[in-house]
């Protein structure tokens, strides 16, 4: 939060009984402008929103939006962002109507991004946009240059598209294909070994945070899906033009606290506490500090919400929340790198990767991307290591000596440049990791709580979006949930993402027609 609960003046909330049922049938939305006068003049009843990220910034402005009296707790003192791609990709279209509503221009061009390994350049993606429009993924396969990649390894992507058919985001795909991990899936379909290590397995490592070996088969169907085969465009994307906490962020909240928002700093959620009247949540607790309302949003990490359901009773009394503590989580470390010298980088995006046995990572030119580097005279990279566990306990120039190494083994224009200037951030489990199996212990956005909801960019939802756009749309989900819940303001109103091509809708619908066929022959139980 901004101001310390202690000293700022942010006023607590107090406690309206919630109503002690199950969370009702969703309601016909009402609009404030027709509510009577006398309706107007009551107190607005209260929300407390944990976590200013993607997800809780969007749960708040919606319900500030709808006149409640918004309370979010910040852990830092600061807006963060989550851990997550880097870029914003064409389908993130919730947040770019957002952008669009702030008045804010955070963005660059559309960008263009390469694929390294210690041979030199493996892959380069054009702008998808600028390429004649070809039958999804027809375009997506054809478009992006290979200079090392032999063609029959590349034929031998196609059978895949059989598993991205079956994998209709359906409860029923997902724990289908959560058994097995991303490898097992490529193999399986006979993608050839070249093709995997040097294109499928950089594209999950970057995506997911981790190798395909530790990757769920589901997440990895739904991210390709999602980012490269559904449309043509949808694989491209623009960066932040600075810090996403400056360009984005900071004005955001501004716009929130100008329309009433409570934001409180340096608020670290420790507990929560059960009215046992009504089977409600009353009240948050922040190391001493209490918080009422009539709603809560919990729009936090996973590491986060273990370490409060570790702490809290009352979490712990349900099994759902136990769950969590099943999922695992990856350490993230970033190098920002000032270079003596201009280095010529054909691209402002890269993933590195069959350097050291290490796991793929990413760099990007920030000299070419953020607004105040773009007249210097010198290269301003950051580079992205995830799986960092192996770093975290090294000291800053050890990490920088390793950031240095293996970008010249990717890059030889590197070998003649100094660093002038360093900057190394720590982001230990900061980063979803999706094993096979953990479908099952993944939480939903309403909880057994029914005035308690979930939201980020790991909750499971049907909208098919990913990373900072699912977060924000889980955001808007859980607002949803809240308005129906207090039964006062309008819905959100969510953008879907763009329907299927009509080949593949036939397609997808031919599939669910043999699937429910083979499944009531007498045979089909020894197949599943």
């Amino acid at each position: 939060m901004w101001a310390s609960t202690s000293t700022s003046g942010c006023a607590r909330a107090t406690c309206f009984p919630a109503t002690p049922s199950a969370i009702r049938p969703r309601r016909r939305p009402l609009f404030r402008a027709e509510l009577s006068s006398s309706h107007k003049a009551t107190q607005p009843k209260k929300v407390v929103v944990v976590g200013a990220g993607w997800a809780g910034l969007a749960s708040a402005h919606h319900l500030i939006n709808q006149g409640f009296d918004v309370t979010l707790l910040q852990a830092g003192s600061g807006p963060t962002e989550e851990v997550s791609l880097r870029g914003f990709w064409y389908p993130y279209r919730n947040i770019f109507s957002l952008v669009d509503g702030l008045g804010i221009k955070p963005f660059t061009k559309w960008i263009k991004a390469s694929y390294f390994s210690p041979e030199g350049l493996e892959v380069n993606f054009p702008v998808f946009r600028d390429q004649p429009k070809l039958p999804a993924p027809l375009g997506a396969l054809a478009y992006p240059q290979f200079p090392r990649l032999p063609l029959v390894d590349r034929l031998t992507s196609f059978p895949l598209i059989a598993a991205v058919i079956d994998f209709d985001n359906t409860d029923t795909a997902w724990r289908k294909y959560d058994t097995i991990t991303a490898r097992e899936l490529f193999k399986q379909y006979g993608c050839s070994q070249r093709l995997y290590r040097e294109v499928f397995e950089p594209a999950v490592q970057a995506g997911l945070f981790a190798p395909g070996e530790q990757s769920s088969a589901a997440v990895t169907l739904g991210m390709l899906y999602y980012y490269i085969l559904s449309h043509q465009q949808n694989f491209d994307f623009v960066l932040c033009r600075g810090e996403v906490g400056v360009k984005i962020f900071t004005p955001w909240i501004d716009f929130l606290t100008s329309n009433g928002l409570k934001v409180c700093k340096n608020s670290v959620t420790t507990d929560l506490i059960l009215s046992e009247d009504t089977g409600c949540i009353s009240q948050v607790v922040c190391e001493g500090d209490v918080y009422e309302a009539d709603a809560f949003v919990l729009a936090l990490g996973i590491s986060s919400l273990q370490s409060i359901i570790l702490s809290s009773r009352v979490l712990q009394s349900h099994q759902e929340f136990l769950n969590v503590l099943k999922l695992s989580t990856s350490d993230v470390v970033y190098v920002k790198l000032w270079f003596d010298k201009k280095v010529k980088i054909p691209t402002a995006a890269n993933v590195c990767c069959g350097i050291d046995e290490s796991i793929a990572w990413t760099f990007y030119d920030l000299s070419s991307v953020y607004d105040e580097y773009k007249d210097q005279p010198n290269t301003i990279l950051e580079v992205e290591f995830s799986c960092a566990s192996d770093l975290l306990p090294l000291k800053d120039e050890q990490i920088v000596e390793s950031a240095i190494a293996k970008l010249t083994k990717c890059m030889q224009e590197f070998e003649d440049a100094e660093v002038v200037q360093q900057k190394v951030v720590r982001c230990p489990k900061s980063a979803t990791q999706f094993s096979p199996g953990t479908y099952k212990y993944m939480m939903r956005g309403a909880t057994s709580f029914p005035n308690l909801f979930m939201a980020g960019d790991w909750i499971v939802n049907r909208h098919g979006s990913w990373s900072k756009e699912k977060a924000y749309v889980t955001g808007l989900e859980a607002a949803n949930r809240v308005v129906d819940y207090l039964g006062e303001g309008e819905f959100a109103k969510i953008i879907s993402v763009e329907e299927d091509e009509a080949h593949i809708e036939a397609l997808r619908s031919l599939n669910r027609r043999a699937n429910e066929l083979f499944t009531q022959l007498p045979i089909s139980e020894f197949f599943l």
